[in-house]
């Protein structure tokens, strides 16, 4: 479904990201499902939640999919199991990309792990396989790679390189939804993965939402008390758990979902393509991928040097855009007390100083790519 641009004042406004026009195709389904939800009586930890478990796990491809309140719950539970089935243990580190959103690093922390962070590469601003050997020492755990923007990290070097020093491998999912490396989804690529189906995500609950997949039964099976308060049977707690549940209607709204997602996702490359082929200005550094993964463009993040005079420049052309992210993790205030010594982050910085996300949504229309396409190419460093 294409979307028409918004008119006011003679001037075209283009969202960044619609969600209201992107879930208006699944209102009657929403609907009904609402109605069958109400009628059942049973809110949580239901029918509908084992249904969208068993369908995500089987899209996914791994025997285990559990439900979560959000992706941050997803990575501290998966972090907590391993320390409850005597894997990690508190001060153990695991490493993570220096160019993430806060919640990858912040999950390690609230879970006693120290993030130990590791420079992206300017060519896909994903964590750099080439830096992490250095980075490994005999306090490390896990390697945590981010799927930033929708692409996925090289999971073979990764995984080489854990089966090498015996660490476990724990993707982050938030933003990858459906994405594959080498014939094989995201979420099955490591030992355990985090989803988020924050609203704005590729599979977007309409509230918070997150869940763990994981081919790992006992991994597993602590994950299933843990987001309980910690028990499998009411009022026998065997974990310090947490209250963490995917509830029963955010899993219908994503069991309806899941079934046009990839659609969705092809739309969404055929978005990014147009973009690709036909951005034509010096001042604009455009995204590339390697070949045999399948990007599903969470986001499309460009890089110009005078990033903030081109985001307002875009305004003023009807084009709502968003930075991902402003403020990298070693520069937040939360961190200070981990001291990072901020010369050992530049390409991090780099990025967070010059990105700027366009509009990208399943159906956005054509008027709106061209002209968003036209505005780009018209912009003249140093207007």
């Amino acid at each position: 479904m294409q979307t028409k641009a918004i008119i006011q004042n003679d001037a075209i406004k283009i969202p960044f990201l619609p969600l209201r026009v992107i879930n208006q195709k699944f209102e009657s389904e929403f609907e009904k499902g609402f109605d069958d939800f109400l009628n059942s009586g049973w809110y949580i930890l239901g029918e509908q939640l084992k249904k969208f478990e068993n369908e995500f796990a089987n899209y996914c491809g791994t025997k285990h999919c559990l439900g979560v309140a959000n992706g941050l719950d997803a990575l501290i539970i998966i972090i907590e199991a391993y320390k409850e089935l005597g894997i990690f243990k508190a001060g153990d580190e695991i490493l993570v990309p220096s160019n993430t959103y806060i919640a990858s690093v912040l999950a390690i922390s609230k879970a006693g792990l120290i993030p130990n962070l590791v420079e992206p590469n300017l060519e896909d601003y994903l964590i750099d396989v080439t830096k992490i050997e250095a980075k490994i020492s005999a306090k490390t755990v896990a390697i945590l790679p981010v799927h930033l923007y929708g692409q996925v990290c090289n999971m073979a070097q990764i995984n080489v390189l854990a089966k090498k020093y015996q660490l476990k491998v724990i993707e982050d999912s938030a933003q990858s939804h459906g994405a594959i490396f080498q014939g094989k989804k995201c979420g099955n690529l490591g030992d355990a993965s985090g989803f988020s189906f924050y609203p704005g995500k590729n599979l977007g609950a309409l509230g918070d939402g997150g869940a763990i997949t994981t081919n790992d039964d006992a991994l597993a099976d602590v994950i299933m008390a843990y987001r309980n308060y910690g028990s499998h049977i009411k009022y026998e707690n065997k974990y310090l758990g947490l209250n963490s549940r995917l509830d029963e209607l955010q899993a219908h709204f994503l069991s309806v979902k899941l079934k046009s997602l990839d659609q969705d996702n092809e739309s969404r490359r055929q978005v990014a393509d147009y973009y690709l082929k036909n951005i034509q200005n010096e001042a604009i550094i455009l995204p590339n991928y390697p070949n045999g993964t399948e990007h599903v463009w969470h986001l499309f993040v460009i890089r110009c040097s005078k990033r903030d005079e081109l985001k307002k420049y875009l305004l003023d052309n009807g084009i709502e855009t968003l930075i991902h992210y402003p403020i990298p993790p070693h520069l937040q205030k939360a961190y200070s007390f981990l001291n990072y010594n901020k010369s050992n982050y530049p390409i991090a910085e780099n990025i967070a100083d010059t990105c700027l996300s366009l509009p990208l949504w399943p159906g956005v229309g054509k008027n709106e790519q061209k002209h968003i396409v036209s505005s780009l190419n018209n912009f003249i460093l140093n207007n």
